[in-house]
């Protein structure tokens, strides 16, 4: 996540102060990604370093104001125009558990995939009811949607798409294991330290997300 670039399209509508920034990055996200002001502040010292922004004065109240700079409008312009890169993904905790349990003898990598399946589909179902209390929200209120509000549901709608896309997957690995396991038995132990058993963690995984109401239909498209 850039929050470089995130401040920089704040400052963009105007000079702002830490706390200000804080307040508008955590409404245009829906709080997805909770910024602390010492974050903020650590963030503005590096973009006044790069000449991206420069101190604006103080407001009425005292407030120390940022200003973006010629340089900062055209780093922003870059970071709009440019795709994401995807040519070196961040590190995915879920995919590397998952390539390790593989290789455990002792690990139930069926009982791990089914826990996280529950998270993962819990997470899902929290998000359309956010979504639906967002759209619920916003048709009561007359006029031309809010940018903030738009924004938001913006964001939960990622995070349903990227929910249901690690569901499928998570289908698609437990098919992958099934026929792993009937080709070829799994590895033999070595001196390795044993690594932690997976009913624990799955039992754990499954006391956090009790409550759970529904289930995703499994998708039934096998590669």
């Amino acid at each position: 996540m850039s929050i470089r670039h995130g401040l920089l399209a704040l400052l963009e509508r105007g000079p702002r102060y830490g706390f200000q920034l804080r307040t508008e990055f955590e409404s245009r996200t829906g709080s997805t990604w909770p910024l602390n002001v010492g974050q903020v502040y650590t963030t503005l010292s590096r973009l006044e370093r790069d000449g991206l922004v420069v101190p604006a004065g103080e407001d009425d109240a005292g407030h120390a104001l940022y200003a973006i700079t010629e340089g900062g409008r055209d780093e922003l312009r870059q970071w709009f125009a440019s795709p994401v890169d995807r040519a070196n993904p961040p590190r995915n905790e879920l995919a590397i558990k998952l390539a390790m349990a593989v290789g455990s003898p002792d690990v139930d990598v069926r009982a791990v995939i089914q826990a996280q399946r529950v998270h993962t589909i819990r997470a899902m179902q929290d998000y359309t009811r956010l979504k639906g209390q967002a759209l619920e929200a916003a048709a009561g209120e007359p006029g031309t949607p809010d940018r903030d509000d738009v924004a938001w549901q913006l964001v939960l709608d990622q995070l349903i798409f990227q929910a249901e896309a690690e569901a499928r997957w998570l289908d698609h690995c437990e098919t992958r294991l099934v026929r792993l396991n009937a080709l070829s038995p799994r590895p033999e132990a070595d001196d390795a330290p044993a690594p932690v058993p997976a009913d624990e963690e799955a039992e754990s995984a499954a006391e956090e997300d009790g409550g759970l109401r529904g289930a995703l239909r499994r998708t039934r498209a096998r590669r």
